[in-house]
């Protein structure tokens, strides 16, 4: 089903992520954006299947375009951490 894949992607996720980052979600938890956090209880299953802490972004369905527009407008502040060195 659609929701068991969603958990299984967030497991991949987790899996793959760096040590250093690890720690933070582990101690911190994660927040879910877009539509599948509108999922009834979606935190509550994704935090019981990982043992990670699951939030849910404030304005779900338009943080992601938000935060984008933010760093739009203030694009030389940020440009030394979203531009990766090859």
């Amino acid at each position: 089903d659609q929701l068991g894949e969603i958990v299984q992607v967030v497991k991949i996720v987790l899996r793959d992520t760096p040590p250093e980052l690890s720690a933070d979600i582990m101690d911190k938890g994660m927040i879910l954006s877009g539509g599948g956090a509108l999922l009834r209880n979606i935190d509550e299953l994704i935090a019981q299947v990982t043992g990670v802490p699951c939030f849910l972004a404030e304005d779900p369905l338009l943080c992601v375009a938000k935060g984008t527009g933010v760093v739009l407008e203030n694009l030389e502040a940020y440009k030394k951490s979203i531009m990766a060195k090859k």
